[in-house]
C-alpha cells in the first residue's frame, strides 16, 4: 500500500476511534448541574474522516491521469 493511502486510512481510523472513544467515555451531570463530556472528540472525529475521504477522492482521481 502507498504512503498516501497510509496516511487517509490512518486518518479514518484515528477519526473511527474518535468517536468510539466518545461515547465509551460517556458524558455526565455533577451535583452543581454541570454537563462533563468529551466534546472535543467530535469534532476531531469529523475533521479526521472528512480529510481521509477527501485525501482519497484526490488520490482516485490523481491515479486516473
Amino acid at each position: 500500500m502507498a504512503t498516501k493511502y497510509k496516511i487517509a486510512t490512518s486518518l479514518l481510523i484515528f477519526g473511527i476511534i474518535c468517536f468510539v472513544s466518545f461515547y465509551l467515555i460517556g458524558s455526565e451531570v455533577d451535583e452543581n448541574g454541570y454537563l462533563h463530556e468529551p466534546f472535543f472528540l467530535l469534532p476531531i472525529g469529523f475533521i479526521c474522516i472528512c480529510l481521509s475521504m477527501i485525501l482519497y477522492v484526490v488520490f482516485a482521481i490523481a491515479k486516473k491521469k
